[in-house]
């Protein structure tokens, strides 16, 4: 299906572009502040030092996400604390959600011929 139809509707509303998650989310350094975020609210400088990277680095990357809606920021006294928005990850999830069920089916397939399949039969096992 294309993007744009999902925009009609409504995945991924809220974002900047209807292909900002997936562009944001390509993007290795974001998915590894996500995943920082997965476990509560942290300051620039807690992520900065977690993941090894530049103060810089690590605020650009979280603008994008930011600006992209996958993370909220605070303000507390002089920090600034991340918390990831999960809005939009459950849009992204609802659009993989027929591929996932493709591979279910597909799994559900394999697992039915392999059960029809005799142990004892070495003719079976070449196939």
């Amino acid at each position: 299906m294309p993007l744009d139809v999902y925009a009609e509707q409504g995945i991924f509303k809220g974002v900047a572009t209807q292909t900002a998650p997936f562009e944001v989310l390509a993007e290795p350094t974001r998915r590894a502040l996500l995943d920082q975020l997965l476990r509560g609210p942290c300051a620039v400088g807690e992520l900065t030092e977690r993941l090894g990277l530049s103060q810089p680095s690590t605020s650009k990357h979280l603008r994008v996400l930011r600006e992209a809606g996958l993370v909220t920021v605070r303000r507390d006294a002089q920090r600034r604390w991340y918390e990831l928005n999960p809005a939009p990850l459950a849009e992204i999830d609802a659009w993989l959600a027929p591929y996932r069920r493709l591979w279910e089916r597909r799994l559900d397939a394999l697992e039915a011929h392999l059960d029809t399949m005799d142990d004892d039969d070495p003719e079976q096992e070449r196939r």
